[in-house]
């Protein structure tokens, strides 16, 4: 293919590939504890990363891994202690890293702020030699915790409580979800951008869980949905010139759409069938209960 002739096409494919493996192996647990809202937290956070990269003239992709790692952790620790409410400490997320980030790029050299915005949005020619070094480090080490660790992040997903019940470190685990959610967003905000990465985390997974219920079906699919659309994206984001992570969010949506289309009648159907077959059972039930001619007393 004439686009492998570029060398910042093959990384930028190679990129495309690690964000839809990495993106549905975090989302799938996000999901599964409506934490599904978390990614964007981290990537505003991540912004402020970014920001101080471009202003201390160091690498954007460590710096804002070490910010958003930072910031992934403190969350998590508010959350854990009580003191106050997730949907507070995800809002303080929000805001203050954005915030941050917006005050600390005007403080950075002239050009910093055109160059943010592939950060935020995505683009496949900004995919340095140096980025894909950063990002296949990191997605090694976000693929060995999401797929080695999975039974015991399932379970904390699942039922904290229970799992502290089984002996389960599940502070440490907790931790550890977060700090991996945080590299996932550094890995994917050179191609996805950070605004958009929580929807890879979250659509493959929704498109994938449509068609099965299992968690180890929900996850390939999802995984293979992720690395489709990156694909398709970034492919299409050479031939029209448009922002990567738009095309691949766009791209997720219409395949969730086509699931969710295709399985809706088969759904419909099947309630009709349980409903029925409840009916059925409900009446068996009353005609089994009610008393014999000859057993009632006049």
């Amino acid at each position: 293919m004439e686009i492998l002739n570029y060398a910042f096409m093959q990384r930028a494919l190679l990129a495309a590939v690690l964000v839809g493996v990495t993106a549905p192996a975090i989302g799938i647990y996000l999901v599964q504890r409506r934490q599904a809202i978390m990614g964007d937290g981290i990537g505003h956070v991540a912004m402020t990363g970014v920001a101080l990269g471009f202003l201390l003239n160091t690498s954007p992709v460590w710096m804002a891994t070490l910010v958003a790692v930072a910031g992934s952790v403190g969350m998590e620790l508010i959350r854990s202690r009580g003191r106050t409410s997730g949907d507070v400490a995800l809002a303080l997320l929000f805001y203050g890293g954005m915030a941050g980030g917006v005050m600390i790029i005007n403080l950075a050299p002239g050009g910093s702020t055109a160059n943010l915005s592939t950060y935020l949005f995505g683009s496949i020619t900004t995919v340095a030699p140096e980025d894909v070094v950063a990002i296949c480090l990191l997605a090694a080490f976000v693929i060995a915790i999401t797929l080695g660790l999975r039974r015991q992040l399932f379970a904390v997903c699942q039922d904290e409580e229970f799992a502290r019940v089984t002996g389960l470190p599940v502070r440490l685990l907790n931790l550890l979800l977060a700090v991996t959610a945080a590299l996932t967003v550094t890995v994917a905000m050179r191609i996805v951008g950070l605004l958009l990465v929580s929807a890879m985390m979250v659509i493959p997974v929704a498109a994938a869980q449509r068609v099965t219920r299992g968690f180890a079906a929900t996850l390939a699919i999802a995984m293979g949905i992720g690395v489709t659309v990156s694909l398709t994206g970034t492919v299409t984001t050479y031939y029209v010139d448009a922002p990567s992570g738009a095309a691949i969010v766009l791209l997720a949506i219409a395949v969730f759409l086509a699931f969710a289309a295709v399985t809706a009648p088969l759904a419909r159907r099947r309630a009709r069938r349980a409903a029925a077959a409840e009916d059925g059972a409900c009446a068996r039930e009353t005609a089994g209960g009610r008393p014999a001619a000859d057993d009632v007393k006049v």
